[in-house]
Order: C-alpha cells, then structure tokens, then sequence
C-alpha cells in the first residue's frame, strides 16, 4: 500500500445466528493463508529484491512493511505459535507489496497470481483446507492507481466494478477448493472512490452462490482506524502526538516502537496499530477461539439479542450465506 493511516478506515461484519466457523470440524483453525499487498507481506518482496525493500537498515522488521509483525502474523503467532512465512520462503503468506486486485503490476504478483502460486501447492487431492482460514487483503493499490489505471477500462466506475468483481470471485473460488472460512477486507483508502468502491464489492459479495456452510467474514478498513486516532489507548496504542512519519525521528523513535506516532513511513501503520487492527478483528469474528457448544452457542445467542436490545446498537457481524 502507498499512504498513511491516517487515509484509511476500517469497519466489519461477519456472523450472526449461527456459529463462526459453521463449516469447520474442528474447535480452532488448522492453518492460516494470506494473499494481499504490503499491508500483510511477511517478506516476499524483501526475498525478491534480496533485502534491499523493505530494508532492515531503515527500521523495517523482519521483511515486513513496518516495523514489527502484521496483524496475520499475529494471528498465526496466537494460533500457531509462530509468525506467517512468506510463499517465496515456502510458506502460505502469498502476499506482495504493491500487489493490485486488478492484475496490472508487472512488478509483482497480483491477486489472481497469487491465486495461481497457492492452487499450484495443493497437490494431489486439489483442495484448501476446509478447517482453515483464507485472508483476502487487497484494494489499496487499485484505489492509489485509479487515476491512472481507470481510463484503460471505461473509467473510474467501470474499473472499481471489475476489481470488485475479480475480488469476489477470489472468494467463490476459494469456496469452490473447499475452503470454509475466508476474510475478506474491503477497499481501504478513505478517498473520494472508497463509499463507491465497497458498495460495487458488497453487490460483487451478495451476488455469489456459495456452500450453505462458508463463512464469510467482511472486514471494511472503515471505522477503525477513525476509532483508534479517536481514543488510542482503548486500542493498545500510545496517544498519537504528530502527524509525522515514525521514520522521519530516526533511530529514536524507532527504537521507542513509534510511541506517539501512526504510520510508519507515510504508507503503512506502525506495528502497535496492526495490533489493534489484530486485537479489534479477533474481539469481532472470535478468530483464535473455540467453537462454542450447540447449547452454549444457544444461550450465548440469547444472550447477545438482549445485548443488542438494550444496547440499541446494529450488530457488528453478518453471515454472508447465499442460496
């Protein structure tokens, strides 16, 4: 991705009236694969360059485009005990840095490619793990080249439409290899093209047929990020005191975790904000907890449509379940 925080927001849904991972036959995830751009690369534009990008020396962490783990990395650190690796390093983090949904970057694999790379892996049996957990991040880099990209298709919402297009047939066709639980984040860039370009990618979303028992979990970078420079420390994160870049105070404020700061480099949010980005997904879509129980899911439902009444609040969550 190509701009700070501060341009981006977040907001979701996922799951209501039925368990989270209704598909899945085991209590946790069995593992975890991502495709996406630089907000979720766990190295593999730092192997394809040979460390020059993103480069340590510039306080970059371990290959990744900040300066400590992505909020994947800490999902795969709670469920697995261990960072995502990168597809290059032979892992299942297919995410580059600059990656498009559209496939327009000669310079590194886009979201459909990525696709090719994984569906190359499977072997044998040709099938995902259906008790494992897909993340889908892109949309930054298609709404930063835009201006650019949109003439060659029709214009600006002609371009936003096949991008939502070919984004949601990611989803169809990871349902289609018998994955079961799939995140999906929307356009992230709180631009004039953002309020468009969702609302093209929820039509793409309703207007797929899946297995009755994939769940679909909509994390929109809407809300959150808005929520976090609105009270930071209910997010984990140091009051941010500057607008600056964390990179821009040198080695201090490196050194320091970016205490006071939001992005890192002008691109990407620090590492304290992936964590609140990681701690915010989980509190919403229960991504490192056990199924509950039929029973207990029973009363836990009960339970959250009295929440719900007395709070007069929407629900977070909804279950993409097409017919």
């Amino acid at each position: 991705m190509q701009k700070g925080i501060m341009a981006l927001c977040l907001a979701s849904a996922a799951i209501a009236a039925s368990p989270l991972q209704a598909g899945r036959t085991t209590d946790r995830y069995t593992s975890l694969t991502v495709f996406g751009d630089s907000l979720v690369d766990a190295g593999n534009v730092f192997a394809l360059t040979g460390g020059r990008t993103p480069a340590e020396t510039s306080g970059y962490f371990q290959g990744r485009f900040t300066n400590g783990y992505d909020y994947t990395d800490l999902l795969s650190l709670s469920l697995f005990n261990a960072p995502t690796v990168a597809s290059l390093n032979g892992g299942a983090n297919y995410a580059y840095g600059g990656a498009r949904i559209l496939q327009t970057n000669p310079a590194v694999l886009d979201l459909q490619e990525q696709f090719s790379v994984f569906t190359g892996r499977l072997g044998a049996t040709g099938r995902a793990d259906a008790n494992g957990l897909y993340v889908l991040n892109f949309g930054g880099n298609d709404q930063f080249n835009a201006g650019t990209l949109a003439p060659g298709f029709g214009g600006t919402d002609a371009y936003f439409t096949e991008a939502a297009r070919v984004y949601a047939r990611a989803v169809a066709d990871l349902d289609g290899l018998g994955a079961r639980s799939i995140l999906i984040t929307g356009f992230p860039v709180d631009d004039a093209n953002a309020t468009r370009a969702n609302q093209l990618l929820t039509a793409a979303l309703n207007g797929l047929t899946l297995n009755a028992d994939t769940t679909v979990l909509r994390y929109d970078y809407v809300g959150a990020f808005a929520r976090i420079a609105a009270n930071p420390t209910a997010f984990g994160v140091e009051p941010i005191t500057t607008t600056a870049t964390c990179q821009s105070g040198g080695r201090a404020a490196i050194d320091n975790g970016c205490a006071g700061y939001s992005s890192f480099d002008g691109i990407h949010p620090i590492a304290t904000i992936q964590r609140a980005i990681f701690r915010d997904m989980d509190a919403q879509f229960g991504l490192t907890a056990a199924i509950p129980e039929p029973a207990a899911w029973g009363l836990m439902i009960l339970g959250f449509a009295m929440v719900g009444a007395a709070a007069r609040r929407p629900a977070v969550r909804t279950r993409y379940r097409f017919a």
